[in-house]
Formats: C-alpha cells, structure tokens, sequence
C-alpha cells in the first residue's frame, strides 16, 4: 500500500472513532442540557447538547433537513474520493487533509442516520468581566455554539486544504498563443542566431 492510501485510511478511520467514541460518552455519562464538566473555568467545558440541524442549529425546523444531509454527505464523498484517487502515490499532506475532511463529514452522517441528531459537547465561552458585555452586545452572545470532534476535523481539514490551494500547490504558467507556456517563449521565426558562448571568438 502506498504512503498516500496509508495516510488517508488511517487520517479517516481514527478521525471518525475518536469522533464516535466521545459521543457515546458524552450520552452515556451527561444528561442532556443539565451537566456540564468545566476543563478551563470560565471558557472551556464539556456538556451534551443534540443538534436536530448543521452548524449553529442551521435547517434545524426543515422538514427534509435529513435528505439535504444525506444528499451533502454522498457529495462530498464522491468528491472527496477522486480528488484522493487522483493525488501522487507519496502525497501525504492533501491525503491527510481530505481524509480529515471524510471522517467529519461521516461523523456527524452516522449521528443524523442513527438518531436525526447530531451530538454535541465541546463548548467555548467566557465569562470574563469586560469580555462578556461586550460579546452580548456586539454579536449576542458570549459563546461559541457548541460542536464536536467531526466539525473540527471538517474545519482543519478545510483550512489545511485552503492553505495547500493558496500556498503550496504549483501554479500552472500561463500559456502564449501556439500553446507553449511563459516560460518556453519561442523564438521569433527566422531568428536562428543563439547567443554566443564564453568560448565562441567574437
């Protein structure tokens, strides 16, 4: 098996058991909307919260939300699949990325098969004097909604594949009008001088 399959399988299947795994925690052990376990007081705890939509409740009272979901998640694998298929066998940055990426996007589809819900637990607040004020009144709230294991990986994995888009994939040169590119401009017809060498005598 190639370094590109390794990354990908590995980046996939760890993601989405670390994902299903802390879920199944969190309902066996919180009851729902009541306990809460702080980890850093006052901005980070973990609590169970059931999210009936996508990220911050969005299509949460839809009807057909699910088929939506479902329709997004077959895309996004189909899509996912063949960039994958298509990557150089030793490509394990983008194999990382997109394998990120997959086991989100499954993550939170076996939640909404399972039980229409998706389960979350991360939650990121403040209740620092002079920052909680001015977060109410500025966006309304003084807490980032709360999420899970497969939209951060959905995150990271769509940062790392914007960054490798912006920053680290090799730009193809523009090409001139016969089709050669910038960099292989030809010659001006009839023009068979080339330029002489050090050992050429003048």
């Amino acid at each position: 098996m190639n370094r590109k399959s390794i990354v990908f399988f590995v980046f996939a299947i760890v993601g989405l058991l670390l994902d299903q795994l802390t879920k199944y925690w969190i309902r066996a052990n919180l009851q729902l909307h009541v306990d809460e376990i702080p980890i850093i007081p006052n901005f980070f705890s973990l609590v169970h919260a059931e999210n009936p939509g996508a990220a911050g409740g969005f299509l949460r009272n839809f009807e057909y939300r699910h088929y939506v979901f479902l329709g997004f998640t077959l895309v996004a694998t189909y899509v996912i699949v063949d960039m994958w298929w298509k990557l150089p066998k030793e490509d394990w940055f983008m194999s990382s990325t997109l394998g990120l990426i997959l086991s989100g996007a499954f993550g939170n589809a076996i939640d909404r098969v399972h039980k229409q819900t998706v389960t979350d637990f991360l939650r990121v607040y403040t209740e620092h004097a002079s920052l909680k004020p001015w977060l109410i009144e500025t966006i309304g709230t003084n807490e980032w909604p709360s999420f899970n294991i497969a939209d951060s990986a959905l995150v990271v994995g769509v940062l790392l594949f914007l960054i490798h888009y912006l920053f680290l994939e090799e730009k193809e040169k523009p090409a001139t009008p016969d089709g050669s590119t910038s960099a292989e401009k030809p010659s001006p017809p009839g023009d068979t001088s080339a330029p002489p060498s050090a050992d050429t005598p003048p």
